[in-house]
């Protein structure tokens, strides 16, 4: 059942966006104009992409603004996502400084912006923020299991700070804020050095080159369609009342990292093998979402089935390589 969207007025106030140029962010940004929401987008493109946007160039129902969330915005807004932040281990660990600013910072701003406009406020948080979990699944309660000054830290711990920063703004302010912890999240409109698995596995397996490993495969993850999630992310916006805590969304789907490999190369028709790597620091055995107050509050559970979405993904990267010369495709690295 799809949950009832406000309704906007001719002329109404525009949703912010922040990081609405990203993989997620962009599929967000067409889902709220699907629904009669004028959008805009506000993206530094430091890991967001001006083509996942460009075809609404002209579109009196969005406008993109260049600039970073620290900087903030002016205007008022029917409501403000906060997706703004590096997400993958490749982008985010290239200037941890920054990354930490951004989440910290930058969650500020966009809350004074929520604040301002009298408006619900969605923080886009994380599964890193459990670390590596010695409770499976995670639910919303448990506290985690951080390494407050590993390499990862400046990801994990400034989206723990966002999520302080947030609940303060409404125990302070009074802000109607939402917190959103997003698992591992796939589909088109992925950048070809994202870095992360899925995206990695695809396009090494389309190239005929073995698929990478970290570690031995035996961790697992859970795996959600980026259409789903972005439904969840609806969902937690227009539900009427209070929800003061963080809502896990992702697919409780868990499989290991050698079944995904495994399943990727049959789906591309790849007999490239499987190359196993050393495992990085702190990357975590297992994560799974327990999605039970999801299921409660927002009548939300993930449709796509984990095949499906993977063919989607596949047959975009087909297309998208299609485009591009070979010498121009980012390998793993």
């Amino acid at each position: 059942m799809t949950m009832p969207m406000p309704q906007i007025e001719p002329g109404a106030r525009p949703v912010l966006v922040a990081g609405g140029a990203g993989m997620i962010g962009h599929h967000l940004c067409r889902h709220l104009m699907a629904k009669g929401f004028p959008v805009v987008c506000l993206d530094n493109l430091s890991t967001g992409h001006r083509e996942n946007i460009a075809s609404w160039d002209g579109n009196p129902d969005f406008r993109f603004v260049e600039g970073d969330v620290v900087d903030g915005l002016a205007g008022t807004f029917a409501g403000v996502f906060n997706l703004a932040s590096p997400a993958a281990p490749d982008h985010y660990l290239i200037d941890p400084v920054r990354t930490l600013r951004t989440n910290v910072m930058g969650t500020l701003a966009m809350l004074e912006v929520a604040r301002r406009s009298e408006c619900v406020f969605v923080q886009a948080s994380t599964s890193e923020i459990y670390g590596d979990p010695d409770r499976h699944p995670q639910s919303e309660d448990y506290l985690g299991a951080v390494n407050p000054v590993g390499p990862r830290a400046c990801y994990n711990e400034g989206k723990r700070a966002a999520e302080a920063l947030t609940r303060d703004f409404r125990r302070q302010y009074g802000v109607e804020t939402r917190i959103v912890r997003i698992f591992n999240t796939y589909g088109e409109g992925s950048r070809s050095d994202d870095g992360r698995v899925i995206p990695n596995f695809v396009q090494q397996a389309l190239r005929g080159e073995p698929i990478t490993i970290y570690g031995d495969g035996r961790q697992t993850r859970s795996y959600c369609h980026v259409d789903d999630l972005v439904e969840g992310l609806l969902r937690l916006f227009s539900t009427p009342g209070t929800i003061e805590d963080p809502v896990n969304i992702g697919n409780p789907g868990e499989i290991t990292v050698a079944e995904l490999a495994e399943k990727i190369l049959a789906l591309t028709e790849s007999d490239a093998g499987i190359d196993y790597r050393a495992l990085p620091q702190d990357d975590p055995k297992r994560r799974c979402p327990d999605i039970g107050r999801a299921q409660a509050l927002l009548g939300w559970s993930p449709r796509i089935s984990l095949d499906e979405g993977l063919m989607r993904t596949i047959n975009w990267w087909r297309r998208k390589n299609a485009e591009v010369p070979a010498s121009q495709i980012a390998g793993q690295g």
